[in-house]
């Protein structure tokens, strides 16, 4: 059975840095688009970062561009977000979610694709 394992969200200052980690389990994550997304109360989802496991570039909204870092650690079947300078908001729940399709990270932003999503892990940023 396949289980994404979100950790790391928490309160922190607007301003701050904080890293998520994903540990995925039932499942190697080889030539795998791996994303995080997020979601505001009263907003839709929203696509992060992606990144396909077996190579290639990061892809980030623009948004977090030059604040947020994905990377993955293949060894232990961990996907990270580093976040920094993070912006005041409601508590967002970032989640990370997989599929085990290389052509997909052409297409990452678009949620519904995905074949596996963790259970989140929330991140309030007060003002």
């Amino acid at each position: 059975q396949v289980q994404l394992v979100e950790s790391g969200g928490g309160s922190v200052q607007a301003g701050g840095s904080l890293r998520l980690s994903c540990s995925v389990s039932g499942y190697t994550f080889i030539s795998t688009c791996m994303a995080w997304f997020r979601q505001v109360p009263g907003k839709e989802r929203e696509g992060v970062a992606a990144i396909y496991t077996s190579g290639g570039r990061p892809y980030y909204a623009d948004s977090v561009k030059g604040r947020f870092t994905i990377s993955q650690d293949n060894a232990k079947n961990t996907l990270y977000l580093q976040m920094n300078s993070l912006k005041p908001e409601k508590p967002a729940m970032y989640s990370c979610t997989a599929r085990p399709d290389k052509f997909y990270i052409t297409t990452w932003r678009d949620g519904s694709g995905y074949n596996y999503w963790g259970q989140g892990t929330q991140v309030p940023v007060p003002s």
